[in-house]
């Protein structure tokens, strides 16, 4: 098989492993966990479950909007643009074959699972399911998922690949 055989190969793996750990642990929490609050309590809400004292929590969320919690009740426009974005990472990958470097292939991989996963429960649910709850007692963030986690990484793998180009091999000059 050719790199960029092997390199779309990867792509693929990540993203379909993101996508189904992301969907096997949304199912998991949705059905084993109430909705809970997450800086405060609030009434019909349970409380957040401790998995690493109170710096790591399980606390089920239902999130309509985008990123953040932000364009709230917007999930059909959020669908949609996540189709075209998970056409135009395929297509990078595609186009990128083995002249990108590893990382972007890794990162495009786990872009594709975030969109994919999160895709699946705004056309399924209506919403994406969140869980992970961290934080020092008020001073949270935003609840997140799988899928959240692995766009995160992969939004800050991109970034470092930007300020930090790959250098020309050694030995170097034009051949």
């Amino acid at each position: 098989m050719s790199v960029a055989g092997r390199r779309f190969g990867l792509f693929a793996g990540l993203a379909v492993g993101v996508a189904v750990v992301d969907q096997f642990t949304k199912l998991w929490v949705d059905a084993a966990f109430q909705l809970a609050w997450t800086r405060a309590p609030a009434p019909g809400l349970a409380d957040p479950t401790p998995v690493l004292g109170d710096v790591v929590r399980i606390a089920k969320s239902y999130n309509d909007g985008g990123l953040f919690g932000l364009f709230d009740a917007s999930a059909p426009v959020l669908a949609a643009a996540s189709l075209v974005v998970i056409g135009l990472l395929v297509y990078a990958q595609a186009r990128s074959g083995a002249s990108a470097p590893l990382v972007t292939t890794v990162a495009l991989g786990l872009l594709l699972g975030g969109a994919v996963g999160n895709l699946a429960d705004r056309i399924r649910l209506g919403f994406v399911v969140d869980f992970v709850d961290m934080g020092m007692g008020d001073v949270r963030w935003f609840a997140f998922n799988v899928a959240d986690a692995a766009l995160s990484v992969a939004i800050l793998a991109l970034l470092l690949t930007a300020f930090w180009p790959r250098r020309a091999p050694a030995g170097g000059g034009d051949r």
